[in-house]
């Protein structure tokens, strides 16, 4: 898993059908990259709830925050509108993947992403990482420590 002052590796991934997000576009800003096993799971349905009610504390730093896992952007859609979901997800389905095994959070086994966050400053460095256990919801404390620090 990449750690505090890496390089925050780029990529390009779909978070609507027509629409893709790339990383590299967000320099300036603080970005949370939130890693989470799949849509409709219990406890992700919980993470992304909950990163949806924080998105005015996340905002205040100047933060933008991205779910990302291996469910297709059609998933991520119907998952997105179904909890009504203000922030992109999105889809690192095609290789699936991809952007989790560069940041040494993809779990071979299961065939996911493991539940991991990172907080990227406006550099593009990753200035904190966290890996959770998988049945276990993060919360938002250690995003909004980092944040404060930068």
């Amino acid at each position: 898993m990449l750690q505090k002052n890496e390089v925050a590796p780029d990529f390009t991934l779909y978070a609507t059908p027509d629409q893709k997000i790339t990383l590299s576009e967000f320099k300036g800003k603080n970005v949370i990259l939130a890693f989470y096993p799949a849509d409709w799971s219990p406890v992700c349905s919980d993470q992304m709830a909950l990163y949806n009610e924080m998105l005015k504390f996340f905002k205040k730093y100047d933060a933008e925050i991205f779910g990302i896992s291996v469910d297709s952007k059609w998933c991520h859609t119907a998952f997105s509108q179904s909890r009504n979901l203000h922030f992109p997800l999105l889809a690192d389905f095609e290789s699936k993947g991809e952007i989790a095994k560069k940041y040494g959070v993809y779990n071979e086994k299961e065939g996911e992403c493991n539940r991991a966050l990172f907080v990227i400053d406006k550099n593009g460095i990753i200035q904190w990482s966290y890996l959770s256990p998988m049945a276990i919801n993060p919360g938002a404390d250690g995003i909004l420590e980092a944040l404060e620090k930068l």
